[in-house]
């Protein structure tokens, strides 16, 4: 089999640590959101369940299909609109199932017309570059910044880092995700967390379809899905020089998500964060050969939905500022690459700034993200900029 020859102990951490950096650093918003729903215990299990085996199948199969790296997620920034929105409107978890239905069947809408590729063919590489280091240059400041609270942790993983980059850099993460993990033993500081291995039991929740579920939950879990996920996702793609079928993999997502809602899978969308991790130069010096990362990452995801809540455990007893640090020096590479591609071009320059800039605030108007923003921001500096020149 092609896949157990092109896998390397650099691709398969790269995909461990993409499920890392995406479980640990956004799980307990999807709790937050599934308890405002007043998800019971087995609930919250057939949300872990549902999420795990979506986000595995869909970045294991066309990942081995196509042989090139494709990177699911469920919508972080949607998670927490849901806890917002829930909370305030005392919706019932049967009304959310049918809003999660209804989001799912937008995504399936915009991914089989082609409306949201023929959107992103329309945004400059210098921008949608810019988008990236935007997005990801927040999780390489908190690399540093877990500095103030594990000093010794974080210099040690960045002196690590630093030495394999000159003596081996394609183990340089590997490597020091590892001497990390000895560290944090030596030093007992792992969490303390109750872990019972068993698997999953996936519930059934009978969709509910409300005027205001459709309004309040619905339409903004779409937006913030579409603006702030998977406008990074393609960002991402476009960074580390892929050409996948955007249309046919956003109408997977959306067919995905549509076929696990009632079971809690709320909005499955691109990575960006954790695409940037098993796409970049650290997973595989070989470009054609970073699907294998993906396709691990995939794996890990659908154990972890099968054993529900168990591995979740696992994984929260890492301490953040271990998963902080091996997430920033990650990115480092691709941080690096999105912003010289950025300021590349002089007449783009100023306009990839702003979007960078803006994107890197962290912003939110009228619940939309940082993400969509900024390059709104951007689009609007360029053709501020350009349109005149181009007339004349």
């Amino acid at each position: 089999m092609r896949f157990l020859k092109d896998i390397s102990l650099s691709a398969f951490t790269a995909g461990f640590v993409a499920v890392l950096v995406g479980f640990t650093s956004s799980v307990a918003i999807v709790f937050q959101a599934a308890l405002a729903f007043k998800a019971t215990p087995e609930q919250l299990t057939s949300w872990m369940w549902a999420l795990g085996l979506g986000m595995g199948l869909c970045s294991l199969i066309p990942s081995l299909w196509l042989r090139k790296p494709v990177m699911i997620a469920w919508s972080t920034p949607g998670a927490a609109v849901l806890a917002t929105a829930g909370l305030a409107g005392g919706f019932s978890m049967s009304e959310a199932v049918g809003a999660f239905m209804v989001c799912a069947a937008l995504i399936t809408l915009f991914g089989v017309t082609g409306w949201f590729e023929r959107v992103m063919n329309r945004i400059p590489v210098a921008i949608a570059s810019a988008l990236l280091a935007g997005v990801l240059a927040r999780f390489g400041l908190q690399a540093f910044m877990a500095a103030q609270t594990a000093l010794p942790l974080v210099v040690l993983m960045l002196l690590s880092y630093l030495l394999m980059k000159r003596l081996q850099p394609r183990y340089a993460v590997p490597v020091t995700l590892f001497i990390a993990i000895i560290f944090i033993a030596i030093k007992a500081a792992f969490t303390t967390v109750n872990v019972i291995f068993e698997l999953a039991k996936p519930v059934f929740i009978m969709p509910v379809f409300t005027w205001s579920a459709m309004v309040s939950l619905a339409l903004p879990l779409f937006i913030v899905t579409m603006a702030s996920q998977n406008l990074p996702g393609v960002a991402a793609i476009k960074a580390a020089g892929y050409e996948l079928p955007l249309s046919k993999i956003i109408t997977m997502t959306g067919l995905a998500t549509l076929v696990l809602a009632p079971f809690g899978a709320f909005a499955l969308n691109l990575s960006a964060i954790t695409a940037a991790i098993c796409m970049g130069k650290e997973a595989h010096p070989d470009p054609a050969k970073r699907y294998t990362a993906a396709v691990s990452c995939g794996a890990i995801y659908i154990v972890i939905g099968l054993l529900g809540g168990a591995f979740i455990g696992v994984l929260m007893s890492f301490p953040k500022e271990l998963i902080a640090a091996i997430a920033g020096l990650a990115l480092l590479g691709t941080i690096g690459s999105g912003l010289a591609v950025a300021v590349q071009e002089e007449s783009h320059r100023e306009a990839a700034i702003i979007t960078f800039l803006v994107t890197l605030s962290g912003v939110v108007i009228a619940g939309v993200g940082s993400a969509f923003w900024g390059v709104v921001a951007g689009a609007v500096a360029l053709f501020v900029q350009q349109y005149g020149k181009r007339q004349s």
